[in-house]
This record gives structure tokens, C-alpha cells and sequence, in this order.
């Protein structure tokens, strides 16, 4: 694949500000939560929980992302003119 391709990491780093700053705030909700002399014990299952879903998000974001910068780089010009979709070759059939 070509670099055109590519997603710059600072702009998907931004475009999940939001998710993250949620995330870092589930995690240390669920360390407060916890009780005293329990913060592992009493934590660890939720945040490994938080964890798995954000590692989802961000996998798919930036898959998503990656397909997005790959269409914004197709150019349908460089399908010989061909229109999406057109079955047709452009030569008509001769009669027999």
C-alpha cells in the first residue's frame, strides 16, 4: 500500500481524546470504589473490563480510520474511466 494511505498518530491520538479521557476516569472510579485494604481485589476485574472494551474501540477506530484515508486516496479516474457499478465494456454487440 502506498503511505497516502496512512493515518498521522497525532490526529487519531486526537480524534480520541473523549473515549480516552472517559476511559482513564472509568478506571480510577473503579480503584476508588473499591474497598480499603481491597483496591486490587477489589478493582482489578472491572478495570481489566474497561480495558478490553477501550483496546476494542481503539482497534476499531483505527482500522476505521485507515479505511477511510485509503478511500480518500482512491481516485475513480484511474479505473479507465469506468463508472462503479457499469457492467458494460463500452464495445456494443456486432448483429449475426
Amino acid at each position: 500500500m502506498q503511505n497516502s494511505t496512512q493515518v498521522s498518530p497525532q490526529e487519531f491520538v486526537e480524534s480520541l481524546k473523549d473515549q480516552t479521557d472517559a476511559y482513564l476516569k472509568s478506571v480510577i472510579q473503579a480503584v476508588n470504589l473499591a474497598p480499603d485494604g481491597k483496591w486490587i481485589a477489589g478493582s482489578e476485574e472491572k478495570v481489566r473490563d474497561l480495558s478490553e472494551d477501550f483496546r476494542r474501540q481503539v482497534f476499531q477506530a483505527a482500522v476505521q480510520q485507515r479505511i477511510d484515508a485509503a478511500e480518500a486516496a482512491f481516485s475513480p479516474s484511474a479505473r479507465n474511466g469506468h463508472r462503479s457499478g457499469d457492467t458494460t465494456t463500452g464495445h456494443q454487440a456486432t448483429p449475426q
